[in-house]
């Protein structure tokens, strides 16, 4: 398995054992809030009903109580005169449902509970739930109209014992048990507090742990995003590194070992015997020095750039005719087999240029077009203006560049992957020189390529 493969793998779990361990905590936090959510308020709706019981001028259901006298007073009359049991059945339903309907919209109860939490500091939203556990009207004859299961007593069809089911529920709480009794009807029923919503006030209470927890999984992804980045990165150019010592020694050795062949050969007595034999082994080694001088001078520019800030001698020149001057050079040196298409639309336009710097950009762009085509080179150079600024496409019809190597092919030392790289020569430095002369003009190069289609490399320059 590959490093970087281990490292994302070791990475990930630690930070999944992280959320998983902050996960426990915030659940055991949220479970704590919870019963002491519970707790808290129990403890101040009982206390809220003890001081209740202590005035005798607040009655929190007596208009429930003036509701009831004057309406059991009827049902006990109209009762007796139904004798069929499924409209018996459907009247104590009628019956039961108003009942209930009136506890919970007159009773004040709440309105009480709610000042008094408030009073003291705590949530004051809540809401209320009566369960009746039992109701009788109570006239010449007797009218259960619904009771308990636990009262032995039956229940109007379809109806559940709600009192057992607000019991066993973790968001309600039994504040009191009431009886109300007059002339014609006897009433039982609890009163309950629900904070079915309760989840958003435990969130408001640990708001402060669960950001944080948070936070600190936020970070450390972050962070380990952060390092593995810098790892990865670390990782390619300490690649790139190793590449360009490779291939420096593969370059630097190709006019060594020409030097050293033809020095041995000048050693020898039948050849310097014809003159004409030594001037060309001589014209060899002068070649071959040139070449290797001028690896030497590039290794050394490219350092100096790194230490000092780039120093440009600028001039105003008309650009169209500096290109047509490079043009022409490069074509002469070049040799027959390429072809080159320029098309200028310059307008006249001149910038301040460093011709020396700028011709070398050029030169290494021309290089790499004919240098990197697997048949025979067809260059084509089109300059515009544009925006203030001047534009020169290099266009050529070679091996092309991948999506991924488009991106680091201006890196120092960068060479494309694909194919084999001592096929074609250079030290993963052109296309660096080229970015930094273009940046330093203040402007800049970008590619488009497509492999086995070629590329295009556009200069954009300020005017």
């Amino acid at each position: 398995m590959k490093i970087k493969d281990t490292v994302l793998i070791l990475g990930i779990a630690s930070i999944l054992i992280l959320i998983a361990a902050q996960v426990i905590i915030i659940r055991g936090v949220w479970k704590q809030n919870d019963e002491m959510l519970f707790l808290r308020y129990r403890s101040l709706s009982q206390d809220a009903a003890g001081s209740l019981r202590g005035r005798r001028t607040f009655d929190p259901y007596d208009t429930v109580k003036f509701i009831l006298r004057n309406w059991s007073e009827i049902w006990v009359n109209e009762l007796p005169l139904i004798t069929d049991s499924t409209k018996m059945a459907e009247k104590q339903r009628e019956i039961f449902e108003f009942v209930e309907k009136a506890l919970n919209d007159e009773q004040e109860l709440s309105g009480y509970l709610s000042s008094y939490f408030e009073k003291m500091g705590f949530e004051k939203d809540f809401n209320h739930r009566i369960a009746i556990t039992r109701f009788e009207l109570i006239g010449a004859d007797t009218f259960n109209i619904f009771s308990n299961e636990s009262m032995g007593f039956r229940r109007p069809p379809g109806r559940e014992p709600l009192s057992a089911t607000l019991q066993g529920s973790k968001s309600t709480i039994m504040v009191s048990w009431q009886h109300l009794e007059d002339n014609y009807y006897l009433l039982d029923f609890e009163y309950y507090i629900d904070f079915s919503d309760k989840r958003k006030m435990i969130l408001r209470e640990i708001s402060a742990s669960l950001g944080m927890s948070i936070f600190s999984i936020i970070v450390v992804v972050v962070i380990f995003i952060f390092a593995y980045r810098n790892l990865m990165e670390e990782k390619r150019l300490s690649n790139l590194k190793t590449d360009f010592i490779n291939n420096m020694t593969h370059e630097l050795k190709t006019p060594l070992a020409t030097i050293t062949v033809a020095g041995k050969t000048l050693e020898m007595d039948m050849i310097r015997a014809e003159e004409s034999k030594v001037l060309e082994t001589a014209k060899l080694i002068g070649k071959q020095s040139i070449h290797l001088n001028q690896l030497i001078n590039m290794i050394l520019e490219i350092s100096m750039w790194e230490r000092t800030q780039f120093q440009l001698d600028k001039t105003k020149v008309n650009i169209e005719e500096l290109m047509n001057d490079i043009v022409s050079s490069f074509k002469s040196g070049a040799g027959n087999n390429i072809q080159l298409i320029q098309k200028y639309n310059f307008s006249g336009a001149k910038a301040d240029i460093d011709v020396v710097y700028f011709t070398t950009l050029m030169n290494n762009l021309l290089s790499n077009a004919v240098k990197y085509s697997d048949r025979e080179p067809v260059v084509k150079i089109e300059g515009i203006t544009e925006d203030k600024n001047i534009c020169i496409m290099v266009e050529d019809n070679g091996i092309g560049i991948n999506k991924m190597d488009q991106k680091h092919v201006f890196d120092k030392f960068y060479r494309a992957s694909s194919g084999n790289i001592h096929k074609y020569k250079g030290l993963g430095l052109g296309l660096y020189y080229v970015k930094k002369i273009a940046v330093a003009h203040g402007g800049d190069v970008t590619v488009s390529s497509k492999p086995g289609k070629g590329s295009i490399f556009t200069v954009t320059l300020p005017y």
